[in-house]
Order: structure tokens, then C-alpha cells, then sequence
């Protein structure tokens, strides 16, 4: 089979990981194979594809695996059991699942396929097949349609940056396989969403997520003059552990949020004094969880959170409750849309941006998921909720809010 200019490129690439999102129909098998080819071809290689599902690497990749192995005259021996290849330089090529993660343990792999890596677990590739990449320095190849923002979008993004990495995506007419006929009328029978991923090899949102209004427009490469006498706007939301806070600085267009700060196991007072440290001399408007005129994160008795700010130097901005979570919601939607952006973030705030991304509903309601752990997006949330719910509001709440407002500074109220 002749190569297309898209399997090409990836079999011409140097880098030692690889990174591909291709639309359905793309060439994503044989570009596998020839993969496999290429590194098995040096004596002694071990050389590994993983597929979702056994089914999938005998129904996909095993026959012209073997075709080919046996034109070339390479097969020394073939395992139909194992699905294992042997080659007459006395490499290896074998084919396994990723349902059963544990059987790939204690491999050493001079290379590995991962084929679908959308539809396969994250510890897969970190726990497991990244590992037995080392000792030999080995290379890998991760080859997917896209399929939501999970692990493979992380690295695929990644990718850009990292020295030893390279990404790359095409769609399925890019591909060269599927006629312009075929494509169109694929784009007619199936639903728009469905058609972007498959075809188009978008990365669609997630079902359900909260901050749809979010996207590569509101990330801002270019940093932002940084003087003394312009005051910064920081959001925070009171945790036992983590303690959160994002930190902004409003400009002409809007608010630019341009650092985040994650503090475990700690308190307020920390929080007050790790601001001041990263930016000192700065006047702070703090906008907090409202709950912290009652919550004590302070070892100090009888000293609540809003106190602690307020003798920090701190400005606060806060109403009596916290607006409603689908208000403050709306509020970030709001400032998020394009084509009336307000708010941009820097690139290294990689907390937030993956917060906005990724959280979505409980499933069957309108409640944040919250999953109190690693991947509990709902802090960082929170925190640039209260800040630009306070700087934003829609205007359907502003009048909702009159009357409960209280705003504080230093130690007083007015």
C-alpha cells in the first residue's frame, strides 16, 4: 500500500513521541503498521500495539500485520494465539488490549502503537506503558480520534511545547482515503457534533459542560504591563484544603487573570501572606467566598477568614451570600464569548483553563460535579466566579443583588 502524505509525515517524524488526532477513515491503522515496521526493523526490538479492546487488535491490525510481515519476508515465526510476530532479526512485534492493563506490566519496549487512545485510560499510558519506555528510551507513537478533552487532548496540547514531542491533526478528507462524495454525505446523515469529531477530528466539548462560552480565544499569549499602582483583583474560594486563588488585573478590554495560587492543607493567613510575598506593595481587592465572614481556616480562635484579609491590607468586595451558582455561572459564560470577549487568561494558569474546559454537570441535573479530589474542577471555578460576578454581573441579577451588597475596606464596612 502506498503511503498517503499524512502517513508520511508520521513515519518521517524524528521525534521521539507522537502525538496524531486524525479524522475517521485517516489511515490511522496503516499508519500503525508502518510504524511498527520501521522500529522493528532494528535486531532485538520489542515493539508493542495497544488497542482498546482485543477484538479491535485482531480485527483491525492483526491480518495486514501479518500480510505484510510475510511479503516482506520478516515473520520468523507467528504466535496466532498471543498475537505475536517474531522477526528473523530477532525483534518482536506483539499486539494487546488495554482492558487489562496489569497483563502489559514488566515489559521493556523499544516502541508502541497506541491506537484509539481516546477510548483508553490515562493511567495506561502513565502508569503502565510510559514506564516500560524507559530503560530503552523508547518511542511511542499515540494515535486517536478525538474523543472529548481528556488525557490525549492534555498531551496532545502539550505536545507543542515539549522538546521531544510533535503533534499533529488532519481531517478525514485531508487523510486522502475517503472521496469528497462520501464525506458530504457522511456530513448530511450524521448530527453536526458528531460529524466535527469523527470527520472533521475536532475536539468537541464535553456533554454538559458548564462553561461552554470558553475557548482558545481567551488565552492571551502576551503578558500584560505590570505596574506598582494598579490595583489587582483577586478571586478566592474558602476551602479546608485546597485553598485557591486567581489573580487578575483589569485593562481596557476587560479582566486578564494572569496567575493562580493552590494551597493545601493550609489557611487564609498563608493565603494573605503568599500574595503579598509574589507581589508586594500592591493594593489587593479581594473578592472571597461569603461564607468566610463565619468560616475559621485560621489556627487563630474567633478570627474568620474575612478578618484575616482585612487586617492583611486587603480590600474586600463581597455581598452577604454568594450569587446563585447558575448566576455566577452566567456572569463567566458572559465574558467569555467571542464575539464580546472580557476576560483573557495566561497560558501558565493551567489550573483554571482546564477547570473552565472540563467541569461539567452532574449527570441528569444542573448541580457543578464536584469530585473532591485531583480532578475536582469546581475551586478554581468558584474563586473567578465571585471576582467576575462581582466585575460582570448580567444585568438580570444586578437588581437582585441591591440591598445585599456590603463592601469592605480595610477594617471597615460602608
Amino acid at each position: 500500500m502506498k503511503l498517503t502524505p499524512k502517513q508520511k509525515e508520521i513515519l518521517n517524524c524524528e521525534k521521539r513521541f507522537i502525538c496524531v488526532v486524525s479524522g475517521r477513515r485517516g489511515g490511522k491503522s496503516y499508519s500503525a503498521i508502518a510504524s511498527l515496521a520501521k522500529h522493528a526493523r532494528y535486531p532485538n526490538s520489542t515493539c508493542l500495539y495497544v488497542a482498546p479492546t482485543h477484538g479491535m487488535c485482531r480485527q483491525v491490525l492483526w491480518k495486514p500485520l501479518k500480510e505484510l510481515m510475510l511479503a516482506k519476508k520478516w515473520a520468523k515465526k507467528i504466535n496466532e494465539s498471543n498475537l505475536e510476530i517474531t522477526l528473523i532479526n530477532n525483534s518482536i512485534i506483539m499486539l494487546r488490549s488495554a482492558d487489562t492493563p496489569d497483563r502489559l506490566r514488566g515489559l521493556s519496549l523499544t516502541h508502541c502503537v497506541i491506537d484509539e487512545a481516546s477510548d483508553i485510560s490515562a493511567e495506561t499510558w502513565s502508569m503502565v506503558i510510559r514506564p516500560a519506555l524507559a530503560d530503552q528510551q523508547g518511542s511511542a507513537l499515540i494515535i486517536t480520534t478525538p474523543k472529548a478533552k481528556g488525557w490525549v487532548y492534555d498531551v496532545f496540547e502539550n505536545a507543542k511545547t515539549l522538546n521531544d514531542w510533535y503533534s499533529m491533526s488532519y481531517t478525514t478528507a485531508e487523510g486522502g482515503l475517503v472521496s469528497e462524495e462520501e464525506i458530504a454525505q457522511a456530513k448530511l446523515d450524521m448530527d453536526e457534533r458528531t460529524f466535527k469529531q469523527e470527520f472533521l477530528a475536532e475536539w468537541v466539548d464535553f456533554e454538559g459542560q458548564i462553561y461552554y462560552a470558553f475557548g482558545d480565544h481567551n488565552i492571551q499569549e502576551k503578558p500584560i504591563i505590570q505596574e506598582a499602582r494598579t490595583p489587582l483583583h483577586v478571586g478566592g474560594d474558602f476551602n479546608w484544603s485546597p485553598l485557591v486563588a486567581v489573580i487578575g488585573q483589569q485593562t481596557q478590554e476587560g479582566i486578564h487573570i494572569f496567575d493562580e495560587i493552590q494551597l493545601h492543607g493550609s489557611d487564609t493567613g498563608e493565603m494573605a501572606k503568599e500574595i503579598q510575598q509574589r507581589y508586594p506593595g500592591r493594593k489587593i481587592i479581594f473578592y472571597p467566598d461569603s461564607s468566610g465572614k463565619a468560616h475559621k481556616t485560621s489556627a487563630l480562635g474567633g478570627v474568620t477568614d474575612h478578618i484575616i484579609l482585612k487586617n492583611a491590607g486587603f480590600e474586600l468586595r463581597v455581598g452577604s451570600t454568594n450569587p446563585a451558582v447558575k448566576d455566577r455561572i452566567a456572569s463567566v459564560n458572559s465574558v467569555c464569548k467571542k464575539d464580546n470577549c472580557r476576560l483573557t487568561i495566561d497560558p501558565k494558569c493551567k489550573h483554571i483553563i482546564e477547570g473552565l474546559r472540563k467541569h461539567v454537570y452532574q449527570e441528569g441535573t444542573r448541580q457543578p460535579e464536584k469530585n473532591n479530589g485531583a480532578t475536582d474542577y469546581s475551586h478554581f471555578n468558584d474563586a473567578l466566579g465571585y471576582l467576575v460576578n462581582w466585575l460582570y454581573p448580567l444585568k438580570t441579577n444586578i437588581q437582585n443583588n441591591q440591598g445585599k451588597i456590603r463592601r469592605a475596606t480595610g477594617g471597615h464596612y460602608r
